[in-house]
């Protein structure tokens, strides 16, 4: 047993060297970029598509939901897309989308990592395929749903990391009043 690893740890060292250097080498070619604001979500460029998470009920009665609710309506074509927990609702809004993130079965759940994670990857899916390299996001998942933001964007750079892609995630600071 000593000999075969003895015989097999340079052939292990190799793998691991090859695997940094692959990494290193993929994140050079990829551009991805994340970055925060304080404003208001909807005064992003209309260059950017922009996302957040609802249930799959599509209520959107609280939180930021409300508001993408009254600014794109369109609930009856975003229920027709039938999305589960795990999956994404699209709208096309002229030259971009509107990411619809379904990370819960009902508006009044709780969504988890893992279901954040799978919606990621099915808008990345379609990211992909129109084009997109420009988003604008809210802390996703990290208000009323109650996500840690540190987690999330860990699971972000693990979905977009080797995407041509820019995020902008806005944080609303109310006015104050004076």
């Amino acid at each position: 047993m000593l000999t075969i690893l003895t015989k097999t740890t340079p052939l292990l060292h190799l793998r691991a060297a090859f695997r940094r250097g692959f990494v290193v080498g993929m994140a050079a070619q990829s551009s991805y970029k994340i970055s925060e604001v304080e404003g208001d979500l909807f005064s992003a460029p209309k260059t950017h598509s922009l996302a957040h998470c609802v249930g799959a009920d599509l209520a959107m009665g609280a939180g930021i939901a409300v508001k993408f609710k009254q600014v794109y309506g369109k609930v009856d074509e975003l229920r027709a897309q039938k999305a589960a927990s795990g999956e994404v609702a699209v709208l096309k809004d002229d030259q971009r989308y509107i990411y619809y993130l379904v990370t819960k079965p009902q508006s009044w759940g709780k969504p988890t990592y893992e279901s954040l994670q799978a919606s990621l990857e099915q808008m990345r899916e379609h990211m992909r395929k129109n084009g997109i390299n420009q988003l604008a996001i809210p802390r996703i998942g990290c208000g009323i749903d109650g996500l840690e933001w540190e987690k999330v964007s860990n699971i972000l750079e693990y979905v977009f990391g080797q995407e041509q892609l820019e995020i902008v995630v806005y944080n609303f600071v109310p006015p104050q009043n004076k």
